[in-house]
């Protein structure tokens, strides 16, 4: 086990590779801006090229706002998940919270041509996708916080979660047969993700929400430590277990749910961040790893983000697709030279 004072110098590493990945992706993009402008552009002091402090301070501070929101709320998400199902498979997504929002982005983008050309229209907005979204995960949470109330065993909701999940694919492939080439590139197109799309007013929403959840993630620390022992030990030590559960599955919807509203599904973070901080800390508390894992997803996401960026190239790749490529051969790595799984 590791000292204080190493997990200390550990987090202070971290911090100062997090400052250093976030002014490398407001300096990186298809536009070269100078390291020293940015710099003085982040210090409200004005730069001589007024192009480029449009494109800081409107397009890539937002953007990397949010690499570190997104990075820090689905690898937070995941530990909770993890922790709360003991299972190592488990994600973000496995309570079928972003299944719902799909469902609700495919309902606007290939169910919008039923009520309509003008509503059609009407609906394919920035905002309408927000919503429908957001709408399709509470509608799922709502159905999951039904069954928790329900349910005894934990594992039960796991797969109730998967079976809400399927159930909402189907539908998402019905609208899928019967959709125009059109509609279904947008809708892939959204599922592609995307971190550059929020202005300051929607991301300071996405903010708000976002603490909300990590409110909630704080308050059930004690818990998740004592559920790693199972859940009845955790009774043994007088901790209410549905409550418990009913927080931990709050705070994961309200983060991986919000995320999805306004950057679309991003794979990979969620599963593995967690998976990482555990093999680099070396421990199973939650009062270590909550904060470690906020530090490492925002510091892959801003890197996964500088990548698909392709710096002084006019194209952007999907961040899903990056997530995956870079993030997948280092848990591999990492499992492969610890030889077990810490959990």
């Amino acid at each position: 086990m590791y000292s204080t004072n190493t997990y200390r110098f550990s987090f202070l590493i971290l911090t100062i590779i997090l400052i250093v990945c976030f002014f490398a992706n407001i300096s990186l993009g298809s536009v070269s801006i100078p390291v020293k402008d940015v710099f003085n552009s982040l210090l409200g002091n004005t730069i001589e090229n007024e192009a480029w402090q449009h494109i800081i301070q409107n397009y890539r501070l937002p953007k990397a706002f949010t690499a570190v929101l997104v990075g820090s709320g689905l690898g937070i998400s995941g530990l909770l998940m993890q922790t709360l199902f003991r299972n190592p498979l488990a994600g973000p997504f496995v309570l079928g919270i972003t299944s719902g929002a799909s469902l609700g982005v495919a309902l606007v983008i290939m169910g919008a041509s039923l009520f309509g050309s003008f509503f059609a229209t009407l609906l394919l907005t920035k905002w309408s996708l927000v919503i429908a979204a957001s709408l399709g995960s509470f509608l799922v949470l709502l159905a999951v916080i039904m069954v928790s109330a329900k349910v005894r065993d934990t594992m039960a909701i796991l797969i109730i979660g998967l079976m809400f999940g399927s159930i909402t694919a189907a539908v998402v492939s019905v609208l899928s047969y019967f959709s125009s080439a059109e509609q279904l590139q947008q809708y892939i197109f959204w599922g592609f993700g995307s971190l550059g799309n929020l202005s300051w007013n929607e991301l300071l929403i996405f903010l708000l929400v976002y603490c909300f959840g990590i409110l909630f993630s704080i308050i059930s620390l004690k818990s998740l430590n004592t559920l790693l022992l199972g859940e009845n030990y955790a009774k043994s030590l007088g901790v209410n277990i549905k409550q418990s559960r009913f927080i931990i599955i709050i705070a994961t919807s309200l983060l991986a749910g919000t995320i999805t509203a306004f950057a679309g599904p991003i794979a990979f973070i969620g599963l593995a961040i967690p998976h990482i901080t555990r093999q680099v800390f070396n421990t199973s508390n939650h009062k270590i790893l909550l904060p470690a894992v906020f530090i490492f997803g925002a510091i892959v996401m801003l890197i996964c983000d500088s990548i698909a960026q392709l710096p002084t190239s006019d194209y952007t790749l999907p961040i899903n697709a990056i997530t995956s490529l870079i993030g997948a051969p280092i848990v591999i790595w990492l499992l492969v030279r610890k030889r077990k799984m810490i959990f």
